[in-house]
């Protein structure tokens, strides 16, 4: 029989702590009512529930978008196939392979058996279940499609977790490309030129201003200070990002800068329109409103300067205007974007002709991005024949020059 740790408030209202035995949680819960008590927190021993709606330990991270989209799909057939909720959850819990995860899942199953909604259960981890999540799950109870709510949800979560590898994809390879670069150059400069430098020693001659500069800099990489100057910028440089990016205002300059960046920044605001429709559609086509639809947009958009306008778009509509004219005096949109979201108002079919604008822009991110790992290939290939071929021109200088430089 499991043993439950509590805290609650007696009668006369003072705090008190303790371990009660019960056959489950919900007979503790009882028993402890039965005594004049009201638990604040019950926590089984070994276990991760609290009655504040917080998990404990492992129950209190993230999880991961891959393992929340198996649970759905798995949880979406279960349901479907007329098995009660419980038991599918405690068939998951069982077959789920990360202990975190299968932790949070039979603590929402604690709370479903307990006598709380799904929806309401699930609010109480939010770390592995975001807004979008439960406000979906609210609107499939509301509607009594739980089953095909959760399809959608599985849908959308594989789309966007598509999306974000291919995004990776195509900023991986250019990071460790020039990562590369710059080591080589470094070697070079740090354990090649030093052993030029005592040839040319022998020279006797002023060396051309190339192959000095490569000296100069060799000698400045080998010191000490030269090393701590470039980390605290680096730091530095890091530090002041982070710290300006907390604020609202920074975010926003500096989500403005990305979008204004050459190549990778129209991919970002592909990226970021993609990510607004397909999540819109998703919650409006589930049964969200479309004020609480906007609002859980807004913190999911990825960008501030989107955020902002999907705010503002949200302000006008609670105020009668269509969603279409704020999109499109935001001038972030594109036209055909903000035409085909009116259209849609008009005849109905919002959802559908959002859900058309995602499909689009996701074809729109796959085929920039395969443009732009055929574009990058050849310019980082360039820039390394660039930096080293300067480097072994710069060393080799003097020697061509031989004739001029050895005195006769």
């Amino acid at each position: 029989m499991p043993t439950f740790s509590y805290e609650a408030r007696g009668r006369d209202g003072s705090k008190q702590k303790g371990t009660i035995t019960a056959d489950n949680r919900q007979t503790a819960l009882k028993m402890l009512q039965d005594r004049g008590m009201q638990p604040s927190r019950m926590v089984e021993k070994g276990g991760l529930f609290s009655m504040g709606g917080k998990a404990s330990g492992k129950g209190n991270r993230r999880v991961k978008t891959v393992d929340l989209l198996v649970f759905t799909r798995q949880l979406s057939t279960i349901v479907s196939a007329g098995l009660p909720l419980l038991q599918g959850l405690d068939i998951l819990a069982e077959q789920t392979e990360d202990p975190n995860f299968a932790a949070v899942i039979d603590s929402v199953a604690q709370e479903v058996e307990a006598g709380e909604t799904f929806s309401d259960a699930l609010r109480k981890f939010p770390k592995a279940y975001p807004d979008l999540y439960v406000s979906m799950v609210r609107a499939g109870e509301a509607g009594g499609d739980l089953d095909g709510v959760l399809m959608q949800l599985a849908d959308y979560l594989e789309a966007t977790e598509e999306l974000k590898r291919r995004i990776k994809s195509a900023m991986t390879y250019p990071v460790v490309a020039f990562s590369m670069i710059i080591l080589i150059a470094a070697g070079l400069i740090v354990f090649v030129v030093p052993q030029f430098e005592k040839i040319f020693s022998s020279f006797g001659r002023a060396l051309p201003t190339p192959t000095m500069m490569l000296i100069q800099v060799s000698n400045a990489l080998r010191t000490y200070t030269a090393w701590v100057i470039i980390i605290g910028l680096i730091v530095g440089i890091v530090a002041f990002i982070r710290i300006y990016g907390s604020t609202r205002s920074g975010r926003f300059n500096l989500d403005s800068l990305k979008l204004r960046l050459p190549v990778f920044g129209d991919l970002m605001r592909k990226v970021a329109i993609a990510r607004f429709t397909r999540t819109l559609s998703t919650l409006t086509r589930s049964g969200v409103a479309i004020l609480q639809a906007l609002e859980i947009v807004e913190r999911t958009a990825g960008n501030e300067v989107y955020a902002k306008a999907i705010r503002e778009a949200a302000d006008s509509v609670r105020n009668g205007e269509t969603l279409a004219d704020p999109l499109a005096r935001a001038e972030v949109f594109p036209s055909m974007v903000t035409r085909m979201i009116s259209v849609g108002e008009k005849t109905g079919a919002l959802e559908t002709m959002l859900m058309k604008i995602a499909d689009f822009y996701d074809a729109e991110v796959r085929a920039k991005v395969d443009a732009l790992t055929s574009l990058i290939e050849p310019i980082l290939i360039g820039m390394m024949g660039l930096v080293v071929g300067s480097i072994v021109v710069a060393l080799f200088l003097p020697i061509l020059m031989l004739s001029s430089l050895v005195g006769t």
